[in-house]
């Protein structure tokens, strides 16, 4: 397994949760990483973003409520979840993005997924 995502669980709403992401090391030293949601009939949409070097962005819908962080010791991206709503129930996927130079392409991971119902 190359992605291994966790942290998922029920709460209510307003209270926080943390989800982690683990990849490979070789992965993870390469990639741009991002957190993924797919609620129940939506497409899977774009959460947070964290690239090598640092830089994030945010969904408008989570902006100032959620913080994605990376520990590249850990090979590890987190998502921390604060002031959740029933809106952010969903199955949260983290995502590697990593150049593929010679290809002139992206290669790209996917976690299995861990869900997240916030009840209101």
């Amino acid at each position: 397994v190359q992605l291994q995502a966790s942290g998922g669980g029920l709460v209510q709403a307003g209270e926080s949760l943390r989800l982690s992401c683990v990849a490979s090391e070789d992965i993870f030293k390469r990639a741009d990483m991002g957190w993924y949601r797919q609620a129940p009939g939506k497409e899977r949409e774009l959460v947070a973003s964290i690239r090598r070097g640092g830089k994030t962005d945010y969904a408008d819908s989570v902006q100032g409520r959620f913080t994605v962080s990376r520990d590249n010791a850990k090979n590890t991206v987190y998502l921390q979840m604060d002031s959740l709503n029933a809106e952010d129930t969903a199955v949260y996927y983290c995502k590697a993005q990593v150049p593929d130079f010679t290809a002139g392409a992206m290669d790209v991971f996917w976690g299995q997924g861990t869900e997240v119902t916030v009840s209101s």
